[in-house]
């Protein structure tokens, strides 16, 4: 029996079926499978419920959704059906049945359930994406796109089982998703892809934003052997059972596309966007008022009403926050509110990769009028290799301007783009990253954006590109209406978490009077030492350079936020600095540091230099990431005081 001593989802009713491939579904298999669809679906609301009234986020919609697929495909794998051991998924948001899967399974020892009342905390192994080798599942989904072509393998190495994926109509507009149905059919290998079709993504849905994509002609278009399940059978249980069955069966890769609502059954939230997140507690004490679970309800409101205050004050820096990526949105707002619809009609284009809001891009969408909006601002789903050309295409040209915006994480998707667009001087573009960074990221390694300067790629003579990550939100606006007008690749970097803003003795550092050059660093503190850093981890540097100085040691701090370009005043301020000492949250491997001894070598300055950046996989957590990275301003200090 699985352990659950506080979980208040009772599972004692959930068996384990085994169904024969041969066979219909009997009316006692049926029941009991509707058991366990019912038990696996409350425990995916309350535990992703719980950890959105806890703070830290999830997602819910589509792991509840996926549920019916899953425990069929599985049945027929404890059965006869010759399925691999692993239900895979390509979307790393839909965990939350991994997980649950896991702990009913008995994979989490004696936890059992009660393990789950930890997602997507620090150390508890249920980050919000699946990771192999944190040991809580069978698999890692990477970002969008990337599993089926690994799924292709799996089923080459296998050829006398069926590899079952899990699929969905948002991760199957990613361009891998093409590229691995067109070498599945060409192999003819034994993968079986269970698509939810619920035609919902972040922005909204896909029949409207995507005019003319369809799941059903898209995959057949690429020869596999595509069965649906219209809206009025999504949930028919005889008829997804057939349908898996009749995929298992048949030689070569089959689509079995599920068309159904999301989140079908729970009120509030069905077939609406609002239920690819965590669903709120408000909404999931309802659902179980539904259910009588009076337990589930208490541990909810306990949840809600529970301090989550997570503020500390750091020396040198406001104690109020501001969000840069919403600052980005809010920015460019400003400079179009300052000019005709016409002129904003024939130079500007907005290219959203479904992430709206989380990059800011709403808040351009929103200043824009409604007629203008429909021509300006393309919800092109989660494309953004397609999405970031076309932005360069559209701001080729005198007078045009094009803006994408996704999570730095992704950044690493595009490069190939965007070296080929960095070769023509004349383009125009406002790239913004939002999430460059490990801090306040639940949903860890897959989508920390650490690697945001393999974007500084090519050769100089084809340099085009200026790389700024803003030290908050005052910056950012800074920033943004500097670049704005200029020509060229302009990368604007920032975090998910907010920061707070950097003082310069009792007022704010990038506040009124405050001029923002591309291209030169800032002096925030004197000394004769120094420390430089840039984006979330500047306020970070200032705490430990205000502690280190009021314990003796002479150290400055250095911003730096144009992170691709060397400034020659800072090169020849630090020449006989006693040590210098350069902080970032960017790949230790690949961050601005490893730049920054390049640039001190070629200029012979022998100067003691070290480099903290990031350099461990991600535990799960929020706030925990950066000093578990070892980048705390205590890790900083005692750097420092090592140093002096």
């Amino acid at each position: 029996m699985v352990s659950q001593s506080r979980f208040p989802v009772d599972i004692s009713g959930y068996k384990p079926l085994a169904f024969n491939i041969s066979e219909r579904l009997t009316p006692k298999d049926k029941k009991q499978l509707e058991t366990n669809i019912s038990i696996v679906r409350n425990t995916i609301v309350f535990f992703t419920s719980l950890a959105k009234a806890k703070g830290q986020g999830g997602h819910t919609g589509g792991a509840y959704d996926v549920v019916p697929e899953y425990l069929i495909a599985e049945a027929f794998g404890k059965g006869d059906g010759k399925v691999y051991p692993v239900i895979f998924d390509e979307a790393g948001h839909r965990v939350a049945i991994q997980y649950t899967m896991s702990a009913i399974n008995g994979d989490y020892g004696d936890k059992g359930l009660d393990k789950l009342l930890s997602y997507r905390e620090f150390k508890s192994g249920l980050p919000g994406h699946p990771e192999f080798s944190l040991g809580t599942a069978k698999f890692d989904s990477g970002r969008l796109g990337h599993m089926w072509g690994e799924v292709n393998g799996i089923a080459m190495a296998n050829p006398e089982k069926n590899v079952v994926m899990l699929g969905s109509d948002g991760s199957f507009m990613e361009g891998d998703d093409a590229e691995a149905a067109r070498i599945a059919v060409a192999a003819n290998i034994n993968v079986k892809i269970l698509f939810d079709d619920n035609d919902i993504t972040i922005a909204g849905h896909p029949h409207d934003y995507m005019k003319g994509f369809s799941m059903e002609k898209t995959v057949a278009g690429h020869g596999l052997k595509t069965i649906v399940i219209d809206h009025n059978k999504g949930e028919d249980l005889d008829a997804l059972y057939e349908n898996i069955k009749k995929a298992l069966t048949t030689q070569g890769p089959v689509a079995v596309i599920n068309k159904r609502p999301m989140a079908i059954g729970i009120k509030g939230i069905e077939g609406t966007s609002k239920a690819h997140d965590a669903i709120d507690p408000e909404v999931a004490i309802e659902y179980f008022k539904a259910k009588k679970n009076s337990k589930a309800i208490e541990m909810l409101k306990l949840a809600m009403n529970a301090d989550k205050s997570k503020k500390r004050s750091y020396s040198g820096s406001s104690e109020d926050v501001g969000s840069c990526r919403k600052q980005f949105g809010k920015s460019v707002a400003d400079i179009l509110k300052g000019m005709k619809d016409k002129d904003i009609l024939n130079s500007l284009r907005v290219f959203d990769p479904d992430l709206e809001g989380s990059t800011g891009l709403n808040t351009i969408k929103a200043a824009l009028d409604k007629s203008i909006a429909s021509q300006v601002y393309h919800n092109i789903g989660p494309q953004e290799r397609g999405g970031i050309l076309a932005a360069g295409g559209f701001g080729l040209g005198k007078g045009k301007q094009a803006i994408f915006a996704t999570f730095g994480a992704f950044s690493e998707m595009v490069i190939s783009e965007l070296n080929m667009l960095k070769m023509r001087r004349e383009r125009n573009m406002l790239i913004h990253f939002s999430h460059s960074s490990e801090d306040d990221m639940s949903d860890n390694t897959c989508h920390f954006g650490w690697n945001i300067m393999l974007l500084d790629s090519g050769i100089p003579a084809e340099d085009s590109i200026r790389i700024y990550f803003p030290g908050d939100a005052n910056q950012m606006d800074k920033i943004v209406k500097t670049v704005y007008p200029q020509s060229g690749v302009k990368v604007v970097c920032s975090t998910r978490s907010e920061v707070p803003f950097i003082l310069d003795k009792d007022k704010r550092y990038f506040g009124e009077g405050y001029k923002f050059v591309p291209g030169k660093d800032e002096v925030i503190r004197q000394g004769k030492a120094y420390v430089i850093a840039y984006g979330d981890m500047l306020y970070r540097a200032l705490d430990a350079v205000e502690k280190a100085k009021k314990q003796g040691i002479d150290v400055g701090l250095i911003n730096h936020p144009t992170l691709n370009v060397v400034d020659e005043e800072t090169m020849r301020l630090i020449k006989k600095a006693p040590f210098v000492l350069f902080v970032e949250s960017q790949s230790y491997l690949t961050g601005v540091g490893v730049k920054f001894a390049d640039w001190l070598a070629e200029r012979n300055i022998k100067v003691n230099y070290k480099h903290m950046g990031a350099t461990k996989s991600g535990l799960g957590g929020q706030e925990e990431q950066i000093p578990y990275q070892g980048l705390a301003p205590e890790d900083i200090l005692a750097k420092i005081k090592a140093l002096a």
